[in-house]
């Protein structure tokens, strides 16, 4: 009887031992599984807020139902309430990929070593900015700004800021001191044409994109505002991708997202109608040399 007992503790013993050996195989081949793509993670995207938050929330939430469904993953745009907050965010690893103006692409990608450009529009890589004046003003040059108001976008803004003063140095124009005050910062392309329409201040500068789009959907008075100054071109926006991507949603999370970037917008007029564009291109780093170079001149980053 005693044998027969010790031969069934031992039985069990062995099947316990297989079994407990089966769910370690299994939970190492579980974590493998999830390290490959880490699905259970929320990869968050954001904008630089540059235009109304509504129709920004429509474009982004439709890029994020996009990638999500073509990536697998769970994606959820998250807004920032400036240039600054995204791009700190971006830093802290809490964005994941975000749709950049060439400035603060560069700011990023100095904060976070690894990270990279990867994605824009094909008008992206020759976009230019507008300067805009109330009819009858007398303003049709760029020397003519001098002794006027004026107002620039977000200090942060490539198109809204950077490379307007950039064209407006060009002209020996100071903004610091050759305007009647010193330069308004809107925060916002749209917010700029409005106050160039109110009368607020006499000129000022935009993303052209924004600006063509007012035109086109009646949002801005022609008959009261004109474009009096066009730049030459410059490389803008686009989609840059934090160097975290790999390490949190496995290693063709990065891949992935690229490609599914590069299908759109796909069906989505929501994506058509934020981006006003019908397709993506492939960009790199090294597209943005001449804004860095600018931005260190004008000495808006070190």
């Amino acid at each position: 009887m005693k044998k027969w007992l010790t031969g069934i503790i031992l039985f069990m013993l062995v099947f316990s031992l297989a079994a407990c050996g089966q769910t370690e195989d299994k939970t190492t081949e579980e974590k493998e599984a999830n390290k490959e793509t880490k699905t259970e993670e929320v990869f968050k995207i954001g904008a630089i807020p540059d235009q109304n938050a509504a129709f920004l929330q429509t474009g982004m939430d439709a890029v994020a139902k996009q990638l999500s469904e073509e990536t697998g993953m769970k994606v959820e745009f998250v807004p920032s309430v400036d240039y600054a907050a995204l791009v700190t965010g971006f830093q802290r690893g809490e964005i994941h990929l975000a749709w950049f103006g060439g400035l603060t692409s560069v700011q990023a990608r100095n904060l976070v070593p690894g990270a990279e450009s990867i994605v824009q529009r094909p008008r992206d890589a020759e976009f230019k900015s507008v300067f805009i004046t109330q009819e009858g003003s007398g303003i049709t040059t760029l020397a003519d700004l001098k002794g006027k108001s004026f107002t620039f976008g977000s200090e942060s803004s490539t198109s809204g800021h950077l490379m307007p003063r950039y064209f407006l140095t060009e002209e020996g124009i100071d903004p610091n001191t050759d305007f009647n005050g010193k330069p308004n910062f809107s925060g916002s392309h749209d917010t700029t044409y409005k106050l160039i329409e109110s009368g607020s201040f006499q000129a000022g500068a935009l993303n052209i994109s924004v600006w063509e789009a007012a035109v086109k959907e009646g949002k801005v008075d022609t008959n009261k505002v004109k474009v009096f100054y066009t730049t030459p071109d410059y490389y803008d926006y686009n989609w840059t991708i934090n160097s975290n991507v790999e390490e949190v949603f496995g290693k063709d999370a990065k891949q992935k997202v690229k490609d599914s970037l590069l299908s759109m917008p796909g069906d989505s007029k929501e994506i058509t109608d934020f981006f006003q564009t019908d397709k993506f291109i492939e960009t790199k780093n090294d597209n943005y040399e001449k804004i860095e170079k600018v931005a260190k001149e004008l000495e808006i980053i070190k």
